[in-house]
Formats: C-alpha cells, sequence, structure tokens
C-alpha cells in the first residue's frame, strides 16, 4: 500500500479494488471541464509513492507522475465542452464528466471514490463522497494529476489557435492577465458564456 496518501484505501479493507474519479477546470473561464477515472487493485498493483494532490505538485513532476500512472493503472480520461456547460450548468457537467469518464473505464469495481460532496447520476457501482478526496485517497489523487496533465496540454495547444490569449500559462482561469486579454480581445469560442468572464 502507498505509504503517503492511502488514509482512505486503508480503511476500506473489505474493498478488493476501486476507482478514483475527480474533475479539473470546474473554476475556469475558458475550455472544457476534464474527468478522469483510475482503477486501482488492491492485490495485484503496486502504488507510485509520489502521487499526491496534483495541486501540490510542479508542472514537470505532474508530467513524469501522469505517465507513471498510465503504465501502472487502467484510466480513462473524459471531458465536456464549454458549449456543454454553458447549456446544463458547470456543476451538472462536470458530473457529467466524471460519468463519461467512469463509463470509458468499462472496468466493473467494488466501490467509486469520488472526489467532493458529489454522486455520479446513473452509476449502480456503491459511491463514497469524499471532500478533500485528493489529499484522502491515492486513487482520486492519481486521477486529479493525469486529469489535469490532459486539461492543461489541451489548453496550452488551444494558444497556438487563439495568439492574443495566454492560455499556454493560464490554462483558462480567471487570472487578472486573462482578464485584461478578455478585454482587449473579446471572447473565443471555448470561452464559457454563462460565466461572469470579466
Amino acid at each position: 500500500m502507498c505509504k503517503t496518501i492511502d488514509k482512505i484505501e486503508y480503511s476500506l479493507k473489505e474493498y478488493g479494488s476501486y476507482i478514483g474519479v475527480d474533475e479539473v477546470g470546474r473554476g475556469a473561464l475558458a475550455g472544457p471541464v476534464f474527468a478522469a477515472a483510475v482503477f486501482v487493485d488492491r492485490k495485484s498493483i503496486n502504488y507510485i509513492k509520489e502521487v499526491k494532490d496534483s495541486k501540490k505538485l510542479s508542472k514537470n513532476k505532474r508530467v513524469k507522475i501522469a505517465s507513471e500512472i498510465k503504465k501502472l493503472h487502467k484510466f480513462a480520461i473524459a471531458q465536456v465542452s464549454p458549449k456543454i456547460i454553458d447549456e446544463i450548468n458547470i456543476h451538472q457537467a462536470s458530473l457529467l464528466a466524471m460519468k463519461k469518464a467512469l463509463l470509458k473505464i468499462k472496468t466493473n469495481t467494488d466501490i467509486v471514490l469520488v472526489d467532493g460532496p458529489y454522486k455520479i447520476p446513473e452509476i449502480t457501482t456503491p459511491q463514497l463522497s469524499l471532500i478533500s478526496g485528493d489529499n484522502l485517497s491515492y486513487a482520486i489523487a492519481a486521477a486529479s494529476i493525469i486529469a489535469k496533465v490532459a486539461r492543461d496540454d489541451l489548453m496550452s495547444r488551444y494558444q497556438k489557435k487563439f495568439k492574443n490569449h495566454s492560455f499556454a500559462s493560464h490554462k483558462g482561469y480567471g487570472t487578472k492577465k486573462h482578464k485584461e486579454e478578455i478585454l482587449l480581445s473579446g471572447k473565443t469560442n471555448i470561452h464559457r458564456n454563462s460565466f461572469k468572464l470579466i
């Protein structure tokens, strides 16, 4: 078992496997919301000791660990577009992204560990909602890392298309720089119109 972030898994000894789910990009002004699901088999899988909440890792460290997670664990990544976010709201879009990731992984498990006070709709597997789950659960922290790396990579690529917006640096979040860019250059088609952009 992982020695650093296994508080929840350690207490769930009756479960042989679990999937951790997390989303990233919920608070951004532009770009999709991403979610990832990571499957962990307690009996047959080794653990990556460096795994922790993605926000506590440097960019280079996240990229390195994400690659290790993908080699060791079965995983899935899903996203929901800004257009859908505007249509159904960010909360529902975040749940939809997590549901899509779970369905995409196509793996049966004993329990799903969800970051935050949420229940993912239309999922029949038992779920455990965990506030600050990425600080408590190895599987959720692993999901947070690969979801963030995937979203950051996409937002960096958007900068090549939208040259007046520094998506590679602010990743669509509401920084002072980003808000200034919206004032000077306007919105792009990846901005969330339902959000207060400035």
